[in-house]
């Protein structure tokens, strides 16, 4: 009998070691190596061969130049949101990971998405639910496909040989975390077990250039479950987010090798699945009868996609000695810094107040062409008076009280005008070429006093 071969894995980034150690060499996290078991097998090294699954050429060496530079055709599916995240569509052979909170619905989104692939053979494998559970789903999104395949099995090994059988075009695995491979010899979800696993749906993709969708679990701290080396090993890397207390979730594209890494498309959860959100401006905006102090427009970019969102801004008189700094969907070193700059260059005291910041429709904004409306909230909010409401905002607020110019103006413009929107406040310092082809008004300012007067 021969001996058994053990590893020490770091459970946080996958280092691997003979002995234990207490910190990690390569990511400094203490207290993270566990003892697994490997083991090569008898059969040879494990490796799956897929010549026969389509017709190619055995790898060899070729020279750059005598590569077709043809782009390759990409699997447009019917979701548009996905479509956009993706970069286009579904790029044969890609290896995507798509990971979230339990419930947020990963498994609806994607069982949903392989439905509607109609013209597709599309095998969805599940080491979570029973085929009962599954139907039970499918049977509420209302929607039938002859083309769709289901298997429940955690053995690698099985699930390849049915894929040979089966040839599909499309597979989807719920989740890699629940997989085993046999040549492992460690419990589903650790470090080495997600690495084998991966690498082997890795080359099953490369070689018979069939896309493979693999969602993941996240951890508390709201990383990706597993090593870091699977997020390198993937192409794209989607985190589907949002407040299970909220119809809304949004995909946003962590890494991307084959378009945008900062997309966003938008899902509203229904009894019949996700329905993706074409206009998520109009959502954003909360429709209001009265008009409010302490509310902005900002027109900013996701990607290459136009929003016009909705800052709220709250300043009161501070009730203990010191002053609260409360913010939801925006970061509070960028409210310190905005509020430092209210102080210095427009002479109002925030010193003593409490300052309550929130994005609404519970997205987070990270565009730094937001920081106008939040200084315009934070105005209208400091002075009690509301602003007018067809009025929006889009520039990046400098130390020295500088209202900076930002990318793709244009495209901020155009959203406002079909939104309704009357009149934009802008940089001076932004070029715009046609002003007289918009039926919108651009106002451009230059320093954080002008808006004052102008607003109040």
């Amino acid at each position: 009998m021969s001996k058994v071969k053990t590893s020490f894995f770091c459970q946080h980034c996958g280092y691997e070691s003979a002995k234990w150690l207490g910190k990690c060499p390569s990511c400094q996290e203490w207290n993270g190596f566990v003892e697994e078991v490997l083991s090569k097998g008898n059969d040879g090294n494990g490796k799956e061969d897929w010549s026969a699954f389509h017709e190619h050429e055995k790898s060899k060496t070729i020279l750059l130049d005598n590569v077709s530079s043809a782009e390759e055709k990409r699997m447009v599916t019917t979701d548009n949101e996905l479509n956009r995240v993706l970069g286009g569509g579904i790029v044969p052979g890609a290896l995507i990971l798509v990971a979230g909170e339990p419930g947020i619905g990963k498994s609806t989104l994607f069982l949903q998405n392989g439905l509607q692939l109609k013209q597709i053979k599309t095998l969805y494998v599940s080491g979570e639910e029973s085929e009962q559970q599954i139907k039970m789903r499918a049977d509420r999104l209302g929607i039938s496909n002859p083309n769709f395949f289901l298997i429940t099995e955690t053995d690698t090994r099985t699930i390849f040989k049915e894929i040979k059988k089966l040839k599909p075009e499309l597979v989807i695995i719920d989740s890699i975390q629940t997989l085993q491979s046999p040549f492992v010899e460690s419990a589903p979800g650790s470090v080495s077990q997600i690495r084998e696993c991966a690498a082997e749906w890795q080359r099953f993709a490369k070689e018979t250039q069939t896309p493979v969708f693999l969602i993941g679990h996240i951890t508390k701290d709201g990383t990706i479950a597993g090593p870091k080396l699977l997020e390198h090993m993937v192409d794209t890397v989607l985190q589907f987010e949002g407040d299970r207390h909220y119809a809304y979730r949004i995909l946003r594209t962590l890494k991307n090798r084959f378009g945008s890494t900062s997309e966003l498309g938008i899902y509203e959860m229904t009894g019949q699945g996700m329905r993706p959100v074409d206009n998520p401006s109009e959502i954003l905006i909360a429709q209001k009868e009265d008009h409010l102090s302490g509310i902005a427009i900002a027109a900013t970019m996701e990607g290459m996609r136009p929003l016009l969102i909705e800052t709220q801004a709250l300043v009161t008189p501070s009730v203990y000695g010191t002053p609260q700094r409360t913010v939801s969907g925006f970061d509070l070193r960028r409210l310190q810094l905005l509020l430092a700059v209210l102080e210095k260059r427009g002479g109002f005291q925030f010193g003593m107040k409490d300052v309550f910041v929130n994005i609404a429709g519970g997205i987070k904004a990270d565009d730094p062409s937001i920081d106008l409306a939040i200084v315009s909230a934070l105005l209208s909010s400091f002075e009690d008076v509301a602003l007018p409401q067809k009025v929006c905002f889009s520039g990046e607020v400098g130390l020295s009280g500088e209202i900076r110019a930002v990318n793709r103006i244009e495209q901020r413009i155009a959203e406002a005008e079909k939104l309704g929107f009357e009149k934009i406040i802008v940089s001076k310092y932004n070029k715009i070429v046609d002003k007289s082809s918009t039926g919108i008004q651009i106002v451009a300012l230059s320093k954080v006093e002008e808006l004052y007067h102008l607003l109040f």
